[in-house]
């Protein structure tokens, strides 16, 4: 959804800062889940710091495309290859809030992660099928830049455990859509 709206409006700030470093974009994307991993455990036991590492390793999410594009490096496989890490860094995320909920006794924030993790995979697979089957499939209300934003928000305010309900709701609900979607168009 953000996506659709603002595209690759970064690119030209972020470009500047993409020439002068002189890294593969694959690199770049694996750095990116280095930071996403200290992410998820610094959430265990410190979510406003947590919060703001979710941040900056969504920069290098950004800044891998911005390099390829900027370098001309842009491939296939390169796509793919991020598609893949991006899923790591999700899993490992909801991952760091179930272990965080976890040490404050509430099951209730530990199985809303784990519910959101399997939605936030769900949202991708429905794309990739559709995508498999000649269909482009964008559609929904919540994808991986409103989920990062969401996780940064919830942490760094500390409403963590809303912010989950409205991620378990919506990550499904984007499911929905996208079979919705996909049917009306093969139908």
């Amino acid at each position: 959804m953000l996506g659709s709206y603002f595209g690759h409006f970064l690119d030209r700030p972020l470009s500047l800062l993409a020439r002068k470093i002189n890294l593969a974009p694959n690199t770049i994307t694996v750095i990116g889940l280095l930071m996403t991993l200290v992410a998820a455990l610094v959430l265990s036991w410190n979510l406003l710091m947590g919060g703001i590492l979710i941040l900056l390793s969504g920069l290098f999410d950004i800044l891998d495309g911005v390099a390829a594009r900027t370098h001309n490096r842009v491939s296939e496989f390169g796509a793919f290859f991020d598609s893949v890490i991006d899923r790591y860094s999700d899993s490992v995320l909801f991952a760091g809030l179930a272990w965080y909920f976890l040490a404050s006794d509430s099951m209730t924030g530990a199985w809303l992660s784990i519910g959101s993790m399997i939605g936030a995979l769900l949202v991708s697979y429905t794309r990739a099928r559709a995508e498999g089957l000649g269909r482009e499939c964008k559609a929904g209300i919540m994808e991986r830049p409103e989920r990062i934003v969401l996780m940064a928000f919830g942490a760094i305010t500390g409403w963590i455990l809303p912010v989950m309900w409205v991620m378990f709701v919506l990550t499904h609900v984007t499911v929905m859509q996208r079979m919705y979607y996909v049917w009306k168009k093969l139908k």
